[in-house]
């Protein structure tokens, strides 16, 4: 997004996503590169502890705290597709929500922003009763919090319609489609494993708002937050990388909440 003339940029990672002595992302290292940190609320990834750790860590830092909603599937890491009754899903959202937010307090921030995870996100893309029911769950859990999500989104369009900020997000290392969506992850090419192709990427969406999709159309991407996902291999030294390239080109990079 540019502000008069200059690109301003939130960097945001799902951190926490660790289940007892299993952890995945390396919570310290990116919590010293990004801006917004997508806390896993127990439901895909984290536990308690993890929770209030990655809270504290990032209080510390002044990173925002955001907390990343899912599909109750720790099996599958929240990414398996599932059918879960609107009313239940909003019920879910809100205990996520509210799960994360004792520990933020607790560690003298808040939850500033809820962002959903995995198949939840891609669901709520296109599904309007499933992207209503998180909202639901969002408003339930008090304040106007903002909604990080796909641009274009049914999830964009109900938190707008509820009165909720909404915040526009593109993805470093993920392939796109030619109608601006996220190629899904079982398709070859979905995941951008060449860091080069990721810095510049990034480089690109920020100054330019635009990336070649999977298929080799021009895409036009508008966004406020740049997702680095911390679950891949060398994930820390890439979201470093990504950060110094931006600043190089003159992005500022700053929190949206």
């Amino acid at each position: 997004m540019n502000v008069h003339g200059t690109a301003v940029l939130d960097l945001n990672a799902d951190l926490g996503e660790g289940f007892g002595r299993w952890r995945l992302t390396d919570d310290d290292a990116l919590l010293s590169v990004v801006t917004s940190a997508n806390v896993a609320c127990g439901f895909h990834a984290g536990d308690p502890s993890t929770m209030r750790r990655v809270c504290e860590r990032a209080a510390e830092r002044d990173v925002r705290i955001g907390a990343q909603v899912s599909y109750r599937d720790l099996a599958g890491f929240g990414r398996r597709a599932m059918d879960v009754p609107p009313d239940e899903l909003a019920d879910e959202i809100t205990y996520q929500i509210g799960a994360l937010r004792a520990f933020a307090l607790a560690a003298g921030s808040d939850v500033a922003y809820v962002k959903p995870h995995g198949a939840l996100y891609n669901r709520t893309v296109a599904d309007a009763e499933q992207a209503a029911a998180v909202v639901a769950g969002v408003l339930r859990a008090g304040g106007s919090l903002p909604v990080l999500g796909l641009p274009g989104s049914q999830l964009h369009e109900a938190a707008a319609g509820a009165g909720l900020p909404v915040v526009a997000e593109a993805f470093a290392d993920r392939a796109y489609t030619a109608a601006g969506t996220l190629v899904p992850r079982r398709t070859p090419g979905a995941v951008v494993l060449d860091p080069d192709a990721v810095v510049a990427r990034s480089v690109r969406m920020a100054r330019e708002a635009a990336v070649t999709s999977l298929t080799g159309e021009e895409v036009t991407v508008r966004a406020r937050s740049l997702c680095l996902h911390g679950d891949t291999p060398g994930a820390a030294d890439l979201a470093r990388r990504v950060r110094a390239a931006l600043e190089a080109a003159g992005v500022r990079l700053e929190a949206f909440a």
